[in-house]
């Protein structure tokens, strides 16, 4: 007898045995946790196709193992002994087997070639050896990239009827027609299926498991709206960075009068070096109680009596009645200037808190926009004072005071308390103090790219509420 070939399953070199029964003791990598209802019916999918891909596969190549195909018998070689119980010489093929209510596939089906003619027959002819019969060949399981792809988008039946494989010949092929493998379908929910359903679903099914958020069409919504509210600049927030460039510099320069015009700076003048003396009698002592009383005078509510009524060791009056007027009309425009600062004041204040809670680097805007508008205006005044002094004070009197009402004698009380240089001095600090508190602004407002990524992730922050 010829020797037989067995039949290949699956890929060369591999034995051909028989697959386990899928979805028996198959493990999946799933992180725990819930999935959502899309995702959810996905995983079922997978699963149900990944089940019926691996039962399709195995039952072929169960039946493939089955199945071998009947051999050739080949003629006796010349000069042997003919034995009693053996068939006579002729040459004998394989009959194929008995053919099914429903014939094979041609591909499926062994065929076996005829035997060539025996020595006697062909005239000492050589054997022909017999061709093996035809292999049929196993489908390999789908891979898991296929199934995937081949999830439907919309639910279907719960059951799916499986095509009846082909038969190879020489199987029980009845047997193995008749039985019709319905493979049960989990009943799947009435949800759309998306692309990060699917996703979810297979990162639950093969490992990895990482749930991704499905946006809702309001969630998108809200989205678009914080985008735009993070870009837009708000017209009150814009406003109000604006009066608080504005009030910056007025604010600055009437608190630095305010310290200017006190008793200690009042000391720091008499004391520096260089100041002219009294040439009518004052000592320092005398210009310190007497000069105290006329900056009071600007700071207090007292009326004119305040100033009319002091007198000098002599008993005189020490101011005349034009020297009690002017410091009069000095103290109420000083009460104008700190009334209008307060205003200022109160303007920034509200600036400030509303910038600070609604719109993230407003305050650092508008102050950086407020000191070089402070130094610009400074520089401008300190022009016109340096290129003429006299003309700058004479000015600034005009503006504030009537005319003929703020000229004195050197002999008078106010022109030895408070000289010509005394009003130097004065502006020089006012200058001095403007100049470096609008610096120091001015450089912690800087927008530098760190400060800018900084307001605009605190912005991110109070439009999304993190």
């Amino acid at each position: 007898m010829a020797e037989q070939d067995e039949p290949q399953t699956g890929k060369p070199g591999t034995p051909a045995t028989a697959p386990a029964v899928p979805g028996a003791g198959a493990k999946t990598d799933s992180a725990p946790g819930p999935l959502s209802a899309a995702a959810a019916s996905a995983a079922a999918k997978i699963e149900a196709s990944l089940i019926a891909s691996r039962a399709a596969a195995a039952q072929k190549a169960a039946e493939a193992k089955a199945v071998k195909p009947a051999a050739t018998t080949g003629p006796a070689p010349a000069g042997a002994p003919a034995k009693p119980a053996q068939a006579p010489a002729a040459t004998t093929t394989t009959a194929p087997a008995k053919a099914d209510p429903a014939p094979p596939k041609p591909a499926d089906t062994a065929k076996t070639a005829p035997a060539p003619a025996s020595s006697a027959e062909a005239g000492g002819a050589k054997d022909v050896p017999a061709k093996p019969a035809a292999q049929p060949k196993a489908e390999e399981p789908e891979e898991v990239e296929d199934i995937i792809a081949k999830i439907p988008v919309e639910p279907h039946a719960e059951t799916t009827k499986l095509d009846k494989p082909a038969a190879p010949a020489g199987s029980d092929a009845s047997a193995a027609q008749d039985k019709t493998r319905a493979m049960p379908r989990p009943v799947a929910p009435a949800t759309p299926q998306t692309a990060s359903a699917i996703a979810e679903a297979r990162s639950r099914v093969f490992g990895a498991y990482t749930p991704v958020p499905e946006p809702t069409p309001a969630a998108r919504e809200r989205r678009a709206a914080r985008e735009a509210a993070l870009e837009a600049k708000p017209p009150l927030a814009r406003t109000l960075q604006v009066l608080l460039a504005i009030a910056y510099p007025f604010v600055l320069l009437i608190l630095a009068i305010r310290l200017v015009a006190s008793p200690v700076f009042l000391w720091i003048a008499y004391q520096r070096p260089g100041f002219p003396a009294d040439g009518f009698g004052f000592t320092t002592a005398d210009r310190l109680t007497y000069g105290s009383y006329g900056v009071d005078f600007l700071n207090n509510v007292a009326d004119n009596r305040y100033l009319g009524e002091l007198r000098d060791p002599n008993g005189n009056p020490l101011f005349l009645g034009t020297e009690v007027q002017h410091m009069a009309d000095v103290k109420l425009v000083m009460s104008f200037t700190y009334l209008g600062g307060a205003v200022l004041g109160v303007i920034a204040l509200i600036a400030l808190a509303y910038l600070g809670k609604r719109y993230a680097g407003g305050i650092r805007r508008g102050l950086f926009a407020g000191s070089v508008a402070t130094l610009v205006l400074l520089a401008g005044l300190t022009t016109l004072a340096i290129l003429g002094w006299e003309s700058f004070f004479t000015t600034f009197h005009r503006i504030f005071f009537a005319s003929g009402t703020w000229t004195f004698n050197y002999s008078d009380t106010l022109i030895r308390l408070y000289p010509p240089q005394f009003w130097i001095d004065a502006a020089i600090g006012i200058a001095g103090l403007v100049v470096i508190t609008a610096l120091v602004t001015l450089f912690a407002t800087w927008p530098t790219a760190k400060r800018r990524e900084g307001s605009r992730l605190r912005q991110e922050k109070r439009v999304f509420g993190l």
